[in-house]
This record gives C-alpha cells, structure tokens and sequence, in this order.
C-alpha cells in the first residue's frame, strides 16, 4: 500500500455546461418537491449547442411546466439569445 495519498478535485466557474446542467436539475427536483413531498426524482440534464435535454426517472403527483423551469434557470444565470444559447431560442426536450 502506498505511503502517499494525491487528493484531486475539478472546479469549474458558474457558467459552465456542468454547472447549468445541476442547476436545472435542482429547479426540476424543487419545483417537484413544492407540488409532492413524496415525489421521488432522477433527473438529469444535458447541454449542447442551444439544446436542453432532460432525461430520467420521476414518480409524482405533482404538475410542472419542464420547459418553464429549464428555461427560467438559462435566463437567470445570464445566458442571452445573442450568445448562441439562449432562453428564449433554445431547443428544450
């Protein structure tokens, strides 16, 4: 066994696809969680070129607009049409 131990870790900054990616997902979860507190959900979003995808498992009673959410989370942290990805022009599946 070695003697040594290297500790890593990623850091990447608020705009990243990663960190877009989590942010939609928590909005899913809580919007869920709002509506069922028995709502059990698996979400995971992906990110490309103008694309939102959501993906996953969610077993509630609870009615929410995905779209909406996806949506909301991209305007709020400052992403502009202009840029290539946008809220109001990208593709949300």
């Amino acid at each position: 066994m070695a003697d040594a131990f290297l500790f890593t870790s990623e850091s990447v900054s608020e705009g990243h696809p990663d960190k877009v990616c989590d942010q939609i997902s928590d909005a899913v979860l809580d919007a869920i969680l709002a509506q069922d507190k028995m709502g059990r959900v698996a979400c995971e979003t992906l990110v490309k070129n103008n694309l939102v995808m959501l993906a996953g498992e969610i077993t509630t009673s609870a009615a929410v607009d995905f779209d909406k959410i996806a949506r909301g989370v991209v305007r709020h942290i400052g992403y502009t049409d202009e840029m290539g990805f946008g809220p109001d022009t990208c593709t949300v599946l």
